[in-house]
């Protein structure tokens, strides 16, 4: 008999649980990408770029066999499963808010289909939603999460089944989503093709040393494995096991880098039970903050347009957005940095802020986004946040000690040597290729953060 295989954030072969679920249930596998109008109109040129390179890969993968039809999900899918004769339609489970409710909708559309949606494992090491307390409720606190989430513990990797078939003569369209984006895509091939020797090169070369250079944008000091993850072109299981396999397995990069994993994972567990978080306060108390409003007001509306065209006069703020949008991607020390002085040098909410990184990211990911950013603004899961004021220039220079990282993505300061490029105000002439001033005093603004979140405690 055959089955479908809905593919969504899995966009793999190996290590795919939901594949072997697919596999074992009999007969040739109809592998299916649905080009869902709700989800790709939210994409950005970067998302889009690596969705359709993930998918050319995959295409050549499962033998030119893959099915890319466009359409509501829960039209599409049971249509190809009265095609094909399938009683089963295979997914890795969703946990987001959507993600979820698309998939209700399609299990009952399947039921007319004479067919059952069947879910077998998640994007995550750990199904979000899994790890509770001992009084079964779920986390509030990384720390205590992370602990709970590695007792639990994953399975091992999934072998690619033996003697695997794909079905064959299915019809579908006939492009992959996101071609142009992909054409004129500036970053790295995100793909299971390219996912795995980048995988490698980072076990050889970059795990002993991770917790020292993690935090360092001039150097190339983390895994680039962040879009391969967003799409699943490489399972954090897989990662988890090779690091517990590897001789650095037991290294301060190594046990810094599960957590980071970790974080990853209790962010998703964090969406799965507060679905309001996803662009919502997750502290109800910081209800009270009040923000500048760009849509109402036309300073803040220019201050929130310097931020994103990276010329606010901090050149380690503006060079992570412009590194956003020149390479689709953001250092995640600097995408705290841009955030924070988004949220308390600006004053503006952080949700404006998280929809142009999910507009410009190729690894845009709502849930470790959004509570990212709300970790901080200081409204999410940190136990006493906002008093966290990042100062752009203390984090530059101590993050990018030599101003290579600046210099790369602000020409304008490509003539300021050394720390200096961090504060071009110091230099005769800094300001000599046209880099703009400052928008705000960090220090006046650092004490009107604080002031407004005062008020809120009464």
């Amino acid at each position: 008999m055959t089955s479908v295989l809905w593919l969504r954030r899995d966009l793999r072969v190996r290590d795919h649980p939901a594949l072997v679920a697919a596999h074992e249930a009999g007969g040739p596998v109809v592998p299916v990408f649905v080009a869902d109008p709700a989800l790709l109109a939210s994409a950005g040129a970067p998302r889009l770029a690596a969705l359709h390179q993930a998918l050319a890969d995959l295409r050549e993968a499962t033998d030119d066999a893959l099915v890319v039809r466009s359409g509501r999900p829960d039209d599409v899918v049971p249509a190809l499963a009265r095609e094909v004769g399938a009683t089963s339609v295979h997914v890795s489970a969703e946990t987001t808010p959507y993600g979820r409710a698309r998939d209700e909708r399609v299990a009952r559309a399947l039921v007319d289909a004479g067919a059952h949606l069947v879910a077998t494992g998640s994007p995550y090491a750990v199904t979000p939603g899994r790890v509770l307390t001992a009084s079964g409720q779920p986390y509030q606190v990384f720390t205590p999460f992370s602990r709970a989430w590695r007792e639990h513990g994953w399975r091992r990797p999934a072998d690619v089944p033996r003697r695997l078939a794909w079905a064959t003569g299915v019809g579908g369209d006939d492009a992959l989503p996101g071609a142009e984006a992909a054409r004129a895509s500036a970053g790295p091939e995100v793909s299971e093709r390219a996912a795995h020797p980048r995988w490698e090169a980072f076990l050889a070369d970059g795990l002993a040393d991770y917790a020292e250079r993690r935090d360092r944008p001039d150097l190339a000091g983390t895994s680039g494995l962040s879009a391969d993850l967003k799409y699943g072109t490489i399972h954090p299981r897989t990662l988890l096991a090779d690091v517990a396999a590897h001789p650095a397995g037991r290294s301060t990069g190594a046990t810094t880098f599960v957590s980071e994993l970790a974080w990853r994972e209790f962010y998703a567990d964090v969406l799965r039970h507060h679905p309001a978080s996803a662009w919502a306060d997750l502290r109800p108390t910081m209800a009270a903050m009040t923000y500048d409003d760009p849509d109402r007001d036309d300073v803040a509306a220019a201050r929130l347009a310097a931020w994103q065209a990276g010329r606010t006069g901090y050149p380690f703020v503006d060079a992570g957005m412009r590194q956003l949008l020149h390479d689709g991607w953001m250092h995640n020390r600097v995408r705290m940095v841009t955030a924070s002085f988004l949220v308390k040098d600006l004053h503006v909410w952080w949700p404006h802020g998280a929809r142009w990184f999910l507009a410009h990211l190729r690894d845009g990911d709502l849930a470790s986004n959004s509570h990212g950013w709300q970790w901080t603004a200081g409204t999410g899961t940190d136990a006493a946040p906002y008093f966290r004021v990042f100062n752009p220039v203390a984090q530059g220079r101590r993050f990018d000690p030599d101003g290579s990282y600046v210099r790369r993505y602000v020409p304008e300061l490509a003539h300021v040597p050394g720390a200096a490029a961090h504060e071009p105000w110091t230099v005769a002439d800094g300001y000599a290729q046209g880099y703009p001033d400052r928008v705000v005093d960090h220090a006046v603004e650092r004490s009107e953060a604080l002031a407004r979140y005062g008020a809120t405690r009464g």
